[in-house]
C-alpha cells in the first residue's frame, strides 16, 4: 500500500511532466539499486532487463487498476453490499497479481543473484522508496 501511495503521488503531475519524472525517478532508482547490489557487469547485463520487465508490469498493474479501483471506491456512498463485496474481490485479485509478479521475479532471479543480493534488492527498493517520498514531503507545500 505504501508504495502504491507512493506512485500516485508521484503521479500526480501533467501527462508529460509525469513521463519526464517517471523517467529521472527510474533513472535514480537503477542507480540507487546498482549501488547497493554491487551488480557485477555479468549480474547487470543479466538483472537489468528481467527487473525493468517486472517493474513495467507493477507499474501497470498499479496505475490502471489501482485507478479503476479508485473511481469505484469514491462512490462507496452509494454501493450496495453486493458492490462493496465485488470491489473488495477486485482488490485481492489485483493484490494477488502484483504478489504472483514479485514471485515470478523473485524465481527468475534466483539463477542470476545470490539469495543475499535478491533479499539486498528488496531492502534497497525499500530504501528508495522512503527516500523519494521523504524528498517529496520535505519538497510539498509547507503548513
Amino acid at each position: 500500500m505504501k508504495n502504491l501511495f507512493l506512485i500516485l503521488l508521484v503521479f500526480g503531475l501533467t501527462a508529460s511532466a509525469q513521463d519526464d519524472k517517471r523517467e529521472q525517478i527510474k533513472s535514480l532508482k537503477t542507480a540507487f539499486i546498482t549501488t547497493e547490489l554491487s551488480l557485477t557487469a555479468d549480474e547487470a547485463a543479466k538483472f537489468w532487463p528481467v527487473y525493468n520487465a517486472f517493474d513495467e508490469k507493477q507499474f501497470e498493474l498499479k496505475h490502471q487498476k489501482m485507478r479503476a479501483l479508485g473511481k469505484k471506491i469514491d462512490a462507496i456512498d452509494s454501493m450496495t453490499d453486493k458492490e462493496a463485496l465485488a470491489v473488495i474481490n477486485q482488490m485481492e485479485d489485483y493484490e494477488n497479481e502484483l504478489f504472483q509478479n514479485r514471485r515470478k521475479l523473485v524465481s527468475s532471479l534466483k539463477s542470476i543473484l545470490s539469495p543475499v543480493k535478491i533479499l539486498k534488492l528488496k531492502k534497497a527498493e525499500d530504501d528508495f522508496n522512503r527516500k523519494l517520498l521523504r524528498q517529496y514531503k520535505d519538497k510539498g507545500p509547507k503548513k
